[in-house]
């Protein structure tokens, strides 16, 4: 069961199936946590487009949008005619040329009375009992229609009038479109007017297929979006598996590393520290400066054997004179009181001799 489910979940989530779908953020966990969604979501591809609508309400709405087109462009094409003619119109304030006045003046009586005929006709359709607009009739307003021969002339020259307008406005088209045809000849204008509509209607048919295609990779972004979040929780618990496996494994031996460059990092301070003493030595002390203090130290030693020389008579001096017992000591206390007597009476003496 669980493989025809997978089997399924795998045609599902081909690309060309969820092209038929709208767009959803489906993985295969869900289809395996869901067996029937898959069968589900292929019996639904069936009658489904990629917008939502069933097939048949979508062949009705494509049917609809071509009707809605054909009217829309049948209406515009009306829809420039009028606003050529009120453009032209508007020219009589400007004072045209005295040739077109007159054109110029039957053909707005011409709009004006077709305008008044289309409202009382509309006044006078409506449902129910209408008063029509002060009393008047159709009738009445085609009275005020310019002669038959006015309007015979204005409307000969009225498709040579619409021609030249709509030629200008395709020039203007074509300027903007194409810019640098404004250098090219007359001739070569036209011939790029004749071009200026299927190559409006290619970019056209490109800008369509460019938001087409923008529409899908929105919706591939939106289960990129779904999908990341998964992926990255995935990822999470492997490296803290990884972590858990194998980071005390090896805390062993990266402290025995890291204990490593610690001691020869310190051995190279020490190292550096006795590179600097020496060299604070070597600046303090010169060549001439070490040849005086050699000078000093011999000098030093010499004197110092010396004193050693007379410790050592003195010591053998005074070691003969303690083997004498201690009757020579009494003796020498007794020399000594002599001396400090006689001393004391050669002062007093030289005190007398002063007087």
């Amino acid at each position: 069961m669980m493989s025809v489910s997978g089997t399924v979940g795998s045609q599902v989530l081909q690309e060309g199936c969820r092209s038929q779908l709208p767009p959803c953020s489906l993985t295969d966990e869900d289809l395996a946590t869901h067996p029937g969604l898959a069968s589900l979501l292929t019996v639904l591809s069936k009658h489904m487009d990629s917008t939502g609508l069933s097939v048949s309400l979508a062949h009705q709405m494509e049917e609809a949008k071509k009707e809605l087109q054909l009217r829309r462009a049948n209406w515009l094409k009306w829809e420039i005619l009028h606003r050529l003619l009120q453009e032209a119109l508007r020219e009589l304030i400007a004072g045209p040329a005295p040739q077109d006045r007159k054109f110029l003046e039957v053909l707005e009586q011409q709009l004006l009375v077709g305008e008044l005929k289309r409202m009382l006709d509309l006044s006078s359709s409506a449902q129910g009992p209408q008063p029509s607009i002060l009393g008047l009739k159709s009738s009445d307003v085609l009275e005020l229609l310019p002669s038959k021969q006015e309007l015979e002339h204005m409307q000969k020259l009225l498709p040579l009038e619409l021609e030249k307008r709509l030629k200008s406005k395709c020039l203007s088209l074509l300027s903007y479109y194409c810019p640098e045809s404004d250098g090219s000849g007359e001739t070569v204008r036209s011939a790029m007017l004749g071009t200026l509509a299927g190559s409006l209607s290619a970019e056209k048919q490109h800008l369509r297929e460019a938001h087409t295609r923008h529409q899908e990779l929105v919706g591939l972004l939106e289960q990129q979006k779904a999908a990341y979040p998964q992926a990255l929780l995935r990822c999470l618990s492997i490296l803290k598996q990884l972590a858990r496996e194998h980071r005390l494994g090896t805390q062993s031996e990266l402290d025995h590393l890291n204990t490593q460059y610690l001691e020869m990092k310190c051995n190279a301070m020490f190292l550096k520290i006795r590179l600097e003493e020496l060299n604070i030595l070597l600046e303090t002390y010169t060549p001439e400066k070490v040849e005086v203090h050699r000078t000093m130290r011999d000098s030093l030693e010499a004197a110092l054997s010396q004193e050693e020389q007379g410790l050592a008579t003195s010591q053998k001096i005074l070691s003969n004179y303690e083997t004498l017992g201690p009757e020579f000591e009494e003796l020498v206390k007794e020399y000594a009181r002599l001396q400090a007597v006689i001393e004391n009476r050669r002062w007093v003496l030289t005190e007398f001799n002063k007087d």
